[in-house]
């Protein structure tokens, strides 16, 4: 997929404000400090168009870009932030459950995760929330210019035995860099095809 225009269309806390229409949008979600808006910027060609920072927790809206004029791309909030309050947790938990509950146009999620780690809990009890619930998602390992490959490997092959003592099949998932542009295009082609699969 070529990126042609990226652009942001709109941020709220009210799923029900969310863009009307029947475009599909792929949602980009993980532990705070993952390198999201990093890698969505990556992704979109653009520079600033997500807004990084040195303190996690940044994001705390629902951000949508329209992508192409054909589809939206969703930045959420970071999960388990914490030096967030009590209630800010329960705010970011509660839109974010709602989003994924309410959403109809979600074609998919993609959680981000930090391959220099092993499988933290947080991600776990997430994943396990959405395939508990039906929700399609993906698993996309950040960071990866951090590693050798060898030591990538070794790290899925980590998770994939984690994931394996509570889960019948190991997701699909991809290993990106922000830095690099590695896997920029397997994600883009991976989204155009279930554009192309929604037609």
């Amino acid at each position: 997929m070529k990126i042609k225009s990226a652009k942001f269309e709109m941020s709220n806390t009210q799923v029900d404000k969310c863009p009307k229409g029947t475009r599909p949008e792929y949602a980009f979600i993980g532990r705070s400090n993952v390198g999201k808006s990093s890698l969505i910027n990556m992704l979109l060609n653009q520079n600033k168009l997500a807004k990084t920072s040195g303190k996690p927790g940044k994001t705390q809206l629902i951000n949508h870009f329209i992508v192409n004029d054909q589809w939206y791309l969703v930045d959420l909030p970071g999960y388990g932030y914490a030096k967030a309050s009590k209630t800010q947790k329960e705010k970011f938990q509660g839109f974010i459950t709602e989003y994924f509950f309410k959403r109809e146009q979600l074609s998919c999620a993609f959680v981000l995760i930090d391959i220099r780690l092993e499988p933290q809990k947080i991600d776990l009890d997430f994943m396990t929330f959405l395939g508990e619930n039906g929700i399609p998602f993906v698993m996309v390992f950040t960071k990866a210019d951090k590693l050798t490959l060898n030591k990538i490997n070794q790290n899925i092959a980590f998770y994939h035995k984690t994931m394996l003592e509570f889960w019948e099949e190991f997701p699909h998932y991809f290993v990106t860099s922000a830095e690099t542009s590695m896997g920029k295009e397997d994600v883009l082609f991976y989204i155009e095809q279930l554009n192309e699969d929604l037609k």
